[in-house]
C-alpha cells in the first residue's frame, strides 16, 4: 500500500509542472488572439522557462515583436524557431519577409528557396514572395 501511495504521489508531483507548462502556452495564445501582447509575451516566456525548446512560444514571441515593431527581437525569435525546427515553414517565410523589408534581397531569396524545397502549407505564399523579391531587387 505504501508503494502505491508513493507512486501516485510521484505521478501527481511530476505532472503538475507539465500541466502548468501547457497552461502558459494556451494562455499566451489566448492573450495574443485578444491583442494583449505584453501579457501574452509574459506567458510565452514562462512556457520557455519550463520548455526551452518550445518552438510555438518562440514563434508567437516573434509575432508579438512584429506587432510591437521590434524587428531585432522578431528576427532573434524566428532564428530560434528555425534552430529548434529547421523545417518550420511559417518561421522561414516570416524571416524571408523580414529580410525583404530590410532590403536584404539575397538572404530573403535564400530563405524563400529553402521554403520552396520544404513547402507544404506555404507554397502559394512562397511563390508570391519570390515575385515580390524579384520585383524589389530590380528597383
Amino acid at each position: 500500500m505504501t508503494k502505491i501511495f508513493k507512486f501516485l504521489f510521484l505521478i501527481l508531483f511530476l505532472s503538475k509542472p507539465l500541466y502548468a507548462k501547457s497552461l502558459y502556452l494556451q494562455e499566451g495564445i489566448n492573450l495574443f488572439k485578444n491583442k494583449k501582447f505584453n501579457e501574452a509575451k509574459f506567458q510565452f516566456e514562462k512556457e520557455i522557462v519550463f520548455n526551452p525548446k518550445s518552438e510555438i512560444s518562440y514563434l508567437y514571441l516573434s509575432k508579438i515583436f512584429k506587432n510591437l515593431d521590434k524587428k531585432n527581437l522578431q528576427e532573434q525569435n524566428l532564428n530560434t524557431v528555425i534552430l529548434i525546427n529547421p523545417k518550420n515553414e511559417e518561421a522561414i517565410f516570416n524571416l524571408a519577409k523580414l529580410k525583404l523589408e530590410s532590403s536584404d534581397y539575397k538572404k530573403s531569396k535564400e530563405l524563400n528557396d529553402r521554403l520552396t524545397l520544404l513547402c507544404n502549407k506555404f507554397c502559394d505564399k512562397s511563390k508570391k514572395l519570390k515575385i515580390e523579391i524579384e520585383n524589389s531587387s530590380k528597383k
